[in-house]
């Protein structure tokens, strides 16, 4: 249901993803971040390391898990994947080479017409077995933003313009 008063989320801020090794999480999202054209910064917050991965828009952070702490399941309730979007087609591709020829084994740039029928994007995992996904822009991205202010139902809006 819409509020009558709704209030617009202009960015996700930031994702906090606990790993079991950080250490070993720094060096392998220091390398996908660095490809991505994010930064980091260092903290410690309550004496723990923590790593803060940011570009223009958002910070995805890693943090210790807790000791003993089950490994990822993406089917167990929680987070499933992680998917960012990059520019276009061009972009993907660019990324997958330089996570490939960083030792970072991803799928093949493809179009998953499952998704959607320009749904074009790879897939990786990182250490702790946390999915990734890179994905081009599609064109249901731009239509949303285009159309955003006509989009005034909360379930299925796009019914409404067709």
């Amino acid at each position: 249901m819409l509020s009558e008063n709704p209030v617009e989320v202009t960015a996700m801020d930031h994702l906090y993803l606990s790993v079991s090794d950080i250490e070993r999480s720094m060096r392998f999202y220091d390398t996908v971040f660095g490809i991505l054209d994010f930064r980091r910064g260092d903290m410690k917050i309550a004496g723990a390391p923590h790593y803060h991965y940011f570009n223009k828009v958002m910070q995805i952070s890693i943090r210790p898990a807790s000791p003993h702490a089950p490994a990822h399941d993406p089917y167990q309730p929680g987070l499933h994947h992680l998917c960012l979007q990059v520019k276009d087609e061009a972009a993907l591709k660019e990324a997958w080479h330089q996570l490939k020829a960083a030792g970072i084994e991803a799928s093949e740039p493809a179009y998953h017409t499952d998704y959607a029928p320009d749904y074009y994007a790879i897939f990786f995992s990182d250490p702790d077995g946390l999915r990734l996904e890179l994905v081009a822009r599609r064109a249901q991205r731009e239509r949303i933003q285009a159309e955003w202010a006509r989009l005034t139902r909360f379930e299925n809006p796009f019914d409404a313009l067709d």
